[in-house]
């Protein structure tokens, strides 16, 4: 019995491992990053034709810093800046775009709120204000290209906004640039209906007398800062970095620390880039037949990944176009996979993926039958409880059987007194005698670990559970119970499950308190988990006492019948 019981301290002490360090890295406190101080007189400028800042609107000074790999420092250099930004506007989007270089400086998403209460403010993904920096960033270098002029090239535009229909199921929006040889580059963006996803593409009409290279690059710009977005006085993160894809590796984290360590450069056929935070991606996807080139940098502590294509001639009197896509939303699987290869992957489930994927296939199936999120996760919870049920139903036959000896085990005690050599001895032959596995009860404990690890991952990175409403006080399945009432009901259920199970008499005063006080410390872990996640904990437990109290009233009534039949 002893033995079991330490098992199960095991057990559950490496589940509490798990849940703290996923509890830590999305809601311990993060390390203070010291903003990048912004510079409004002078840069410098590194002798490059790729851009690393946009031009800054607020304040009215702005800065163009051009940069190398590896830098090299030039000469100091100021810019005028853009006043009047484009302001575009579809279903899904808000956006704001600098005529300087022709920059996404602002992205927002009208379909998933900034704060469920007001509906007013859509979530920001992009943004070049208030101290915080990040830019979708693109642009054309090369022999007399845009790139190639200093400042960076200023772009004109027919109107200063633009929106789309409830009649129209796409948008374009044409920027134009020219210089002093006739050379009439148009950037146009197009948006469409019920789309995440901005065409950016340069149409180059080389109406010089010369031929003319060009190379599409299209880059993400971010501080190093932590998101802003909290719960409960923790801050909310899965994973926070840049990410990239080749036709070797489908998906690849680079995070700031990789970045800050080493710059990256890779060559594939295909692929993408991509910044990736709670719930929302950027991505970059050029032209997947292309050779594309993958790159970063931290020019003054910002993080910068780049795709680049490869080069291409435009003969005098020749219309060439080139450009990517750009992706600005949420992390939704199906439409990700739709996008590019491995653009799925981002929605990360960790080393359980395995486990994790089935899962969010049947919470997803079920939602789509009921229509409700906090529902589905009860329907997937009974089902991975009925799945579990065989090795559940012998853990509990274990338990009830060791209850049923416990008078026994009492007398023996009683018996031998604190010779704990000799107590242990004495249970082995009991358990023996009376057919009873010490451990029949650990196996399963231990198998549904991953499971509950993996669900964890899959209720953090779906998308569809923040803001979803649930029923009476859950208004938002992703954060926490704001009353605390989930979490401290769990915690009663797992109390009322310890009090169920039977108690070693050869269990030591230490192991007697671990046991105890382990209710007390999932109860504070789960205080601040996202309640989707406590939803799932406490119904699963309200399963397992229910056929707990089956097993054990029927291995009680098969006892009594044996008891009965071995006195006559």
């Amino acid at each position: 019995m002893e033995s079991q019981r330490n098992f199960i301290i095991i057990g559950l002490a490496v589940v509490s491992y798990f849940l703290f360090v996923a509890w830590h890295q999305d809601y311990g406190p993060k390390q203070e990053i010291t903003p990048v101080q912004e510079k409004t007189t002078t840069q410098i400028e590194i002798n490059e034709e790729f851009p690393s800042e946009v031009s800054t609107y607020l304040p009215p000074e702005s800065i163009t810093k051009i940069d190398e790999l590896p830098q090299e420092v030039g000469v100091l250099k100021t810019t005028q800046p853009s006043i009047n930004l484009i302001h575009v506007e579809t279903d899904v989007f808000k956006v704001h775009i600098d005529p300087r270089g022709g920059d996404i400086v602002l992205g927002q998403l009208k379909k998933h709120l900034e704060i469920q209460s007001n509906p007013d403010i859509p979530f920001t993904i992009l943004r070049n204000s208030d101290g915080r920096t990040y830019t979708a960033m693109s642009g054309l270098v090369g022999n007399g290209m845009p790139e190639s002029a200093k400042p960076r090239a200023l772009y004109s535009s027919t109107e200063n906004s633009y929106s789309m229909s409830e009649t129209e199921d796409a948008l374009s929006v044409t920027l134009r640039w020219t210089n002093d040889e006739g050379l009439v580059i148009n950037k146009i963006f197009s948006f469409n209906r019920d789309s995440y996803v901005i065409g950016v593409r340069y149409r180059i009409q080389n109406t010089t007398s010369k031929e003319l290279s060009a190379t599409f690059f299209g880059q993400l710009k971010r501080d190093q800062m932590p998101n802003e977005d909290t719960m409960g006085g923790f801050g909310i993160s899965a994973y926070l970095g840049s990410a990239y894809s080749t036709k070797e590796q489908r998906y690849e984290r680079y995070d700031f620390d990789d970045m800050n360590d080493n710059n990256l450069k890779v060559t594939t056929k295909g692929g993408w880039i991509a910044y990736l935070q709670h719930y929302f991606i950027s991505a970059w996807i050029p032209d997947q037949e292309k050779i594309n080139t993958i790159s970063t940098l931290t020019p003054g502590g910002l993080g910068i990944i780049r795709v680049m294509s490869p080069r291409a001639t435009v003969q005098p009197g020749e219309i060439l176009e080139v450009g990517g896509d750009l992706y600005l939303g949420p992390k939704i699987q199906k439409d990700l996979e739709q996008i590019a290869d491995g653009l799925d992957l981002t929605v990360d489930y960790g080393f359980l993926w395995w486990i994790g994927q089935p899962l969010f296939w049947l919470l997803n199936w079920f939602n789509s039958i009921i229509g409700s999120w906090g529902l589905a996760i009860i329907m997937v919870t009974i089902t991975v409880k009925s799945v579990f049920y065989p090795l559940s139903n012998a853990q509990y036959r274990s338990f009830a059987k060791m209850r049923t000896i416990q008078p026994k085990v009492t007398a023996l005690k009683e018996r031998i007194g604190d010779d704990r050599q000799k107590m242990s001895q004495a249970m082995m032959e009991l358990y023996k005698k009376e057919k009873v596995n010490p451990l029949g009860g650990c196996l399963p404990l231990l198998v549904q670990m991953p499971v509950f690890i993996a669900l964890y991952w899959v209720l953090l990175e779906t998308v569809e559970l923040r803001h979803a409403d649930f029923y009476f006080w859950i208004h938002d399945l992703s954060a926490k119970d704001p009353y605390f009432i989930l979490p401290l009901l769990m915690g009663a259920s797992m109390f009322l499950m310890q009090k169920m199970q039977p108690t070693a008499a050869t269990m030591d005063p230490m192991q007697q308190k671990i046991m105890q006080f382990l209710p007390v410390i999932m109860t504070v872990f789960f205080l601040f988990f996202p309640a989707g996640l406590v939803l799932y904990w406490l119904v699963n437990n309200l399963l397992s006492i229910a056929q707990q109290l089956y097993v054990t009233r029927k291995i009680e009534r098969e006892f009594a019948a044996k008891q009965a039949a071995s006195k006559k």
